[in-house]
């Protein structure tokens, strides 16, 4: 529907990086994402959202790259330290295996909730997570996805950041599977909305030996990203396709601000300084462009501030967004 995937691969990334890091309790939204992008604001818990986006790109980027790494335990190291750069845990030997024993829950082994298998195990229990990345198998891929993020979490292989990257391999087996051609599925907002079940899924396995329960729960939260995903693209493309007519149709529309329209999916924060960058002008230009769009009401201001104030590409934003805002 979409004459490029790009601006819908920049915004989902996106909101899947927020929804996952929300699980583990960081309290950045994806409307201060995309705000902090313009105007390069910073906080530990955006920190770990950029993480998230940055280790999906370079994990990407290397499966896609014929002189690159397969999807392998040293490309998990690699992904691992882009995601821990910086950010909580990053003292706990980001892109390593971890050499000591970490728990789940409970202050020590013997009150937690889970015990993953020992730091001397791992060797061996990753190698065998990695072969079955590249074995032929007759079951679906989708069940085998379900499996291998279960024994991910299972294995706990790092310090921290488990739950990211056990997440974030959903998406890079996805799309590594051709499943998707590209990775435009965000689970972790289906993961996050059922939390409960999805950690009482994980112990069931491990308690129970209930890898059916687990499965079957599994597809139903990739079922559900899938219609969500589907309906957002047409919702998505349908606000563009109306709002870019509107443009062009109107009698103020400059070459400058029809160019930055169509720049306002992958950046839908804007203020003077970045619509010079994205549209390589003037000062004066930039902001008479701005002006235009805001006229014909695409773009609203977010703030009080005259000089350098950011606008927002506000129904765009306000479709994207849906599910992403923190628990009241």
């Amino acid at each position: 529907m979409v004459p490029s995937v790009d601006w819908l691969l920049y915004s989902f990334a996106r909101k899947e990086a927020v929804m996952s890091t929300q699980i583990e309790g960081t309290q950045a939204t994806l409307v201060d994402l995309l705000a902090a992008e313009a105007s390069a604001i910073e906080s530990p818990d955006l920190e770990e959202v950029f993480n998230y986006v940055a280790a999906l790109d370079h994990a990407r980027a290397r499966l896609n790259d014929p002189n690159g790494l397969p999807l392998s335990r040293r490309l998990l190291d690699e992904t691992h330290a882009k995601l821990m750069q910086g950010v909580r845990g990053s003292k706990s030997s980001p892109g390593e295996i971890r050499r000591s024993q970490n728990w789940i829950g409970g202050t020590r082994p013997g009150n937690a909730i889970f015990v993953p298998p020992p730091p001397q195990h791992l060797p061996e229990v990753m190698s065998a997570l990695e072969k079955y990345l590249h074995a032929e198998d007759e079951i679906d891929p989708l069940v085998r996805i379900g499996l291998v993020h279960v024994q991910f979490e299972t294995i706990h292989p790092y310090l921290d950041g488990n739950g990211r990257l056990g997440r974030l391999l959903i998406t890079l087996l996805l799309e590594h599977w051709r499943i998707l051609s590209h990775p435009l599925l965000y689970p972790s907002l289906f993961l996050k909305q059922n939390r409960a079940e999805y950690y009482r899924r994980l112990t069931a396995v491990r308690a129970e030996g209930d890898w059916e329960g687990w499965i079957q729960f599994f597809l139903d939260v990739l079922a559900n990203a899938a219609d969500t995903a589907s309906t957002a693209i047409s919702e998505l493309f349908t606000i563009v396709d109306e709002d870019r007519a509107r443009v062009i149709e109107s009698a103020n529309a400059t070459v400058y601000s029809i160019r930055l329209f169509e720049r306002l999916p992958r950046h839908p924060f804007v203020n003077v300084g970045r619509a010079m960058e994205l549209l390589d002008t003037s000062r004066p230009t930039a902001s008479r462009a701005i002006n235009a769009l805001a006229e014909l009401g695409v773009l609203e201001s977010t703030g009080e501030r005259r000089r350098d104030r950011t606008h927002c590409y506000a129904r765009y934003v306000e479709r994207l967004r849906s599910g992403t805002d923190l628990d009241s």
